[in-house]
C-alpha cells in the first residue's frame, strides 16, 4: 500500500555530507603532494636553482595562504554543513511525524474502504433478501388471488345449495302445515262423531229409560244395569288414562335410575330428553360405543314396563329427533337437510332399542329436524340442547 514508500524511505543527506568532506581532504592532500614534487624538482635542477627556491619560497607562501584560506573555506563549509545537517535532521523529523500522519490517515481510509466494502456486501445481501421476500409476497398474492376466486365460486355454490335447501324445507314445512291442518280436521271429525255417538247412546238410555218407566220395573231394573255398565266403562277408561300417567311416571324414574346419577338426560313433562351428543358423533347417525350402552339400560326399562303395564292398554313410545338449525354441509350423500337427519338418528335408535329386545311394534320413529327447538340461541350451548332424541310413553 501506499504507506509502505514512507516507511522503507531512507534519509541519504548526511552520507552525502560525509563523503563530500572526505573528498575535499583528499583533493588537499594530493595538492599537497603535488607541490611537494614539483618543488623538489625544481630545486634539484642547477639553472635554474635560486630562482627556482624563491619562486617556491613565493609559491610556497601562495600555497600556504590558499591552504589557510582553503582550511577556512573547509571550516565554513563544514559549519554550513554541520548547520544544514540539524535543519536536515529537524525537517527529516517534521517530515517522520508528517509520515506518520500520512499513515494514519492511509490506515483510517484503508479501514474506511474496508468498512464501506463489508457495509456494501451487507447491503447486497440484504437487497438480495428483499428481492427474495419481494417474490415471495407477490407468489403469496397470486396465491391469495387464486384462493379468493375459489372462495367466491364455493360461495355462489353455496348460495344455490342453499336456496335449493330452503325452497325444499319450504315445501316440507308446507306439507306438513297441511298434514297437521288434515290431522286436526280428522280429529276435529273424531269428536264430532263421538260426540254425536255418546248424545246417540245418551238418547237411547233416555229412551230406554223412559221405556223402563213406562213399562215396568224389570225395565227400570235392566236401565238401571245398562248405566252402571257405561259408568263403568267410562270409569275404566278414565282409570286407564290415570293408570297411563302412572307408567309414565314410573317409567321416567326408571330410566332416571337405569342411566345413573347424570344431569346430561332430562324430564320434560310427559317426554324423556337423551342429548343427540351423547349417542352420536357430530353430523353422523352412527351410534357412538357409549350411545349403544346408553340405550341398552333404556331398553331394559322399558322390557320391565312390558310386564308390568296391562295388556289390554295399548301403548307406544314415540322415538322423535331433533337437530340444531346449523344447515348440513354441501355434498353430504347420506342425507339433504335436517329433517333426514333426525329421522335416520331416530330410526336408528328404534333399532337398537328392538335389536335389545323391545318389540318393535311398541316403537315409532319421526324426525322433526330442527323444527321445534328448546333453545332459540345461536350459541354452542343452546345448539347442543336442540340436538337431542325424546322418548314418549303414549296411548296409540
Amino acid at each position: 500500500m501506499f504507506n509502505n514508500s514512507f516507511r522503507n524511505k531512507t534519509n541519504t543527506w548526511p552520507a552525502f555530507v560525509d563523503l563530500f568532506s572526505n573528498l575535499v581532504i583528499v583533493l588537499i592532500f594530493l595538492l599537497i603532494v603535488f607541490v611537494f614534487l614539483w618543488t623538489t624538482t625544481s630545486v634539484f635542477n642547477k639553472s635554474t636553482g635560486v630562482q627556482t627556491i624563491a619562486e617556491l619560497k613565493q609559491t610556497n607562501a601562495e600555497q600556504s595562504e590558499k591552504i589557510r584560506q582553503m582550511a577556512a573555506d573547509e571550516q565554513e563549509a563544514m559549519q554550513l554543513l554541520i548547520q544544514a545537517r540539524a535543519r536536515l535532521e529537524s525537517a527529516q523529523s517534521d517530515l517522520d511525524s508528517k509520515d506518520l500522519s500520512m499513515i494514519d490517515l492511509i490506515t483510517a481510509y484503508e479501514n474506511q474502504v474496508v468498512k464501506l466494502q463489508a457495509q456494501d456486501e451487507e447491503a447486497q445481501q440484504q437487497l438480495a433478501a428483499l428481492q427474495m421476500q419481494l417474490n415471495q409476497v407477490a407468489a403469496a398474492k397470486e396465491q391469495l388471488e387464486l384462493m379468493n376466486a375459489k372462495r367466491d365460486a364455493v360461495q355462489a355454490q353455496m348460495a344455490a345449495e342453499q336456496a335449493q335447501m330452503l325452497d325444499a324445507v319450504q315445501a316440507q314445512q308446507a306439507q306438513m302445515a297441511a298434514e297437521q291442518a288434515q290431522m286436526l280436521a280428522a280429529q276435529s271429525l273424531v269428536t264430532e262423531n263421538l260426540a254425536a255417538q255418546y248424545n246417540a247412546e245418551l238418547a237411547k238410555l233416555n229412551a230406554a229409560l223412559v221405556a223402563a218407566e213406562a213399562n215396568a220395573k224389570d225395565q227400570e231394573i235392566k236401565y238401571i244395569e245398562m248405566s252402571n255398565k257405561l259408568n263403568k266403562a267410562l270409569a275404566d277408561k278414565v282409570a286407564e288414562l290415570q293408570d297411563m300417567k302412572k307408567y309414565q311416571s314410573e317409567f321416567y324414574r326408571a330410566i332416571k335410575i337405569a342411566m345413573g346419577d347424570t344431569k346430561s338426560l332430562q324430564q320434560d313433562g310427559d317426554r324423556f330428553i337423551v342429548p343427540s351428543d351423547i349417542l352420536f358423533t357430530t353430523g353422523s347417525y352412527k351410534l357412538t360405543a357409549e350411545g349403544k350402552n346408553q340405550l341398552r339400560m333404556i331398553s331394559n326399562v322399558i322390557k320391565e314396563m312390558e310386564a308390568k303395564i296391562p295388556s289390554d292398554v295399548d301403548w307406544i313410545i314415540r322415538v322423535d329427533g331433533h337437530t340444531d338449525k346449523r344447515p348440513v354441509i354441501p355434498g353430504t350423500r347420506a342425507y339433504k337437510n335436517n329433517m333426514q337427519l333426525s329421522l335416520l338418528r331416530a330410526t336408528v335408535v328404534t333399532n337398537e332399542l328392538v335389536r335389545d329386545g323391545v318389540e318393535r311394534r311398541r316403537l315409532v320413529p319421526s324426525g322433526f329436524g330442527d323444527l321445534y327447538p328448546v333453545d332459540s340461541g345461536t350459541d354452542k350451548a343452546s345448539m347442543q340442547k336442540n340436538r337431542r332424541i325424546e322418548l314418549q310413553l303414549t296411548n296409540k
